[in-house]
């Protein structure tokens, strides 16, 4: 079965769509539909911005999301039996089965961006990327913390993220190194994400998800919050709600997809972060660029 799976957060780099724009009529149109539904011209920062422009919040989001559904819109033989997207990858992967308009969900994603936005500046937190250490470990020492931390993205064996207070990330990172992690690592984001301190971003989403239709989809979205195949909108819904608070459970859900039946995993949007994601959890994995 193919499965298309779609970046999150992180993917972007300057020049990010800008061959589609220039090569596909129905990717112009997209692109300059989305510049009239976000209100600034978001693709001048994606083909010609600097790094330091793609950061920012609002406008990374929407450019990673921008950039694997246009791109999926502009493949000729996209028939996905199956999708999957990490973090904000999921609602592109929502736009490629059919469960959200693609005008909807950037208007969810803006709004995502601008939600997460806040809810980082009401207390200093962070994330840290924890390297070579079993997963059951790194939840008991974040549960050992006095104060908000937890782990965030199962991304692959041997490398997860944990999200929460500053002070307490810091806390952690110092007693996974002790307890054998090869790098516990903090991390250039905002804020932390996936953790309790997004209840706000959580909130404020939640109204704007509800208020949104979504469709029977045309295959199963393995969701980060479940990591299983969900099909009906109305569970659709509530675990993307969940999701901004729940970890990514990636690890679990290619696992899922491959149990499924999955063979082949086609990486639509900016960068190869998850084929490598990918090819660690199964060696046997065919993953493709696309």
């Amino acid at each position: 079965m193919k499965a298309y799976v779609f970046p999150g957060q992180g993917a972007q780099f300057s020049g990010m769509g800008k061959d589609l724009y220039e090569t596909s009529a129905i990717a112009k149109e997209l692109f300059d539909k989305a510049n009239e539904i976000l209100g600034f011209n978001i693709t001048e920062i994606m083909f010609n911005g600097t790094d330091e422009e793609l950061k920012q919040t609002k406008v990374t989001q929407p450019a990673v999301f921008l950039h694997s559904v246009i791109l999926a819109k502009t493949l000729t033989d996209f028939n996905p039996e199956m999708v999957a997207g990490h973090s904000l990858g999921e609602f592109s992967a929502l736009v490629a089965n059919g469960t959200l308009s693609f005008e909807d969900a950037l208007q969810l994603v803006s709004k995502r961006a601008m939600a997460m936005q806040k809810a980082c500046e009401i207390t200093p937190s962070t994330m840290a990327a924890v390297l070579n250490l079993d997963d059951k470990v790194v939840e008991d020492i974040c549960a050992s913390i006095d104060g908000v931390v937890v782990a965030a993205n199962y991304n692959c064996p041997g490398q997860l993220v944990i999200s929460g207070e500053t002070k307490a990330v810091e806390l952690a990172c110092e007693k996974m190194k002790e307890a054998g992690a090869k790098r516990a690592l903090i991390l250039p984001v905002g804020g932390a994400f996936h953790s309790p301190m997004m209840e706000p971003a959580r909130e404020e989403l939640a109204a704007a998800i509800e208020a949104t239709t979504f469709s029977t989809p045309i295959c199963p979205v393995y969701q980060n919050v479940t990591a299983s195949a969900v099909s009906d909108p109305a569970e659709i819904k509530k675990n993307l709600i969940t999701q901004l608070t729940a970890p990514v459970r990636w690890t679990q859900s290619v696992q899922q997809m491959i149990a499924d039946g999955g063979t082949s995993f086609t990486e639509v949007g900016p960068g190869k972060v998850l084929m490598g994601l990918i090819n660690k959890i199964n060696k046997e994995a065919e993953t493709i660029k696309a």
